[in-house]
């Protein structure tokens, strides 16, 4: 059905749609190509929320030459008026003749819709062009658009015995320079780092991208269940964190909290902890979160893990033994058969400087 030509244009198209990884948050990650006899004439890529989408940029490159051209687009254009006018009208505006889309738009307020009218505008349509690596580049928007819930990624740093941190809490730095800056790539493509009252105790962690350039910082989502943070504490200094407590009854702190633009929402679950999957699903609903990361210690690690809410593993092994008695990735209660077993498949396995890198999801 796609001839080798096909391909090249919408590798080209995806190539661009990944330009915009870390700033297009809520929206997907889409690129667009404009092709005239077998010639690329236009391009461009959604570079950030609420700025015009890629095939306007392409459109307004290509201007008159875009009509009788085929465009090739990551994500179906959209048919709704949102920060940004319908592109698919825009397309049919420009005399577009064709348009090959990688995959539908699994926003039920497009799903289809855009699709539709460039067919109703006698526009040929075809779907399905390098459809898993569209999804894969906006694996989160799919996500949050399809099962309500964010996109959820563990990131961890651990020695080759499994091991996150000494008995005493020493932890940094158990991996190498280069592998730092790799997580720092996936806290820029993400919306918010997730992270326990437990760290934010032993570490202060700041939870910012600081090794790669970003024009956009991520939320900061920390749960607390006694509400027990300190209001000193480094992530609280930018009004851009929310905290998940189990703890409605203390006002006094809550206010302090609001006082320095912070989010409290109390979710309690009935065991006294964070309801997690409601705080998924709010993130999602509420807040139009699509990837969250996880940088996390053992406890909720494991919570997370129990409550079948990761998403995806990402380890960084570091050439070292740490012992028995230091600290380990998960909290998990005991297995006593194979079968309980959580299984993964490794989707990435690479060296990053002197450590290994392995990407996992669950099945």
């Amino acid at each position: 059905m796609f001839s080798a030509a096909d391909h090249a244009f919408m590798s080209h198209a995806l190539q661009l749609a990944e330009k915009g990884l870390y700033n297009t948050t809520p929206n997907p990650r889409v690129g667009c190509v404009i092709v005239q006899n077998e010639h690329i004439i236009a391009s461009g890529w959604h570079e950030k929320a609420g700025q015009p989408h890629a095939e306007i940029h392409a459109l307004k490159m290509a201007g008159e030459a875009a009509r009788g051209a085929t465009a090739y687009v990551t994500l179906e254009p959209c048919s709704h008026y949102g920060l940004t006018p319908p592109c698919a009208n825009n397309l049919i505006e420009a005399g577009i003749v064709k348009v090959n889309m990688a995959m539908e738009d699994p926003n039920p307020l497009v799903a289809g819709r855009g699709r539709m009218l460039l067919q109703q505008a006698g526009i040929t349509v075809a779907t399905g062009l390098l459809e898993a690596q569209a999804q894969t580049l906006n694996i989160g928007f799919v996500s949050r658009m399809t099962r309500k819930k964010p996109w959820v990624r563990i990131k961890i740093a651990a020695s080759l015995d499994g091991k996150t941190a000494l008995r005493n809490g020493a932890s940094q730095w158990i991996t190498g320079e280069a592998a730092r800056t790799d997580g720092h790539r996936w806290r820029a493509r993400s919306c918010a780092i997730m992270t326990g009252i437990g760290t934010i105790k032993s570490d202060n962690p700041q939870l910012t991208v600081r090794h790669i350039e970003t024009t956009r910082q991520p939320k900061k989502i920390v749960l607390d269940s006694q509400l027990s943070i300190p209001l000193g504490a480094s992530l609280l200094q930018d009004e851009s964190a929310i905290i998940f407590t189990a703890d409605h009854h203390n006002q006094a702190k809550i206010s302090q909290l609001t006082k320095l633009g912070v989010q409290v929402i109390p979710l309690p679950a009935n065991d006294g902890t964070v309801d997690l999957e409601k705080m998924l699903t709010l993130l999602a609903t509420d807040f139009a979160m699509n990837e969250i990361l996880v940088e996390a210690g053992s406890n909720l690690n494991g919570a997370l893990l129990n409550a079948n809410l990761v998403d995806e593993i990402i380890l960084y092994l570091a050439p070292h033994l740490l012992g028995d008695d230091a600290q380990g990735i998960f909290r998990l209660p005991e297995l006593v058969d194979l079968e309980q077993k959580k299984t993964l498949i490794f989707e990435d396995i690479r060296t990053v400087g002197q450590d290994i890198r392995i990407v996992a999801r669950f099945r």
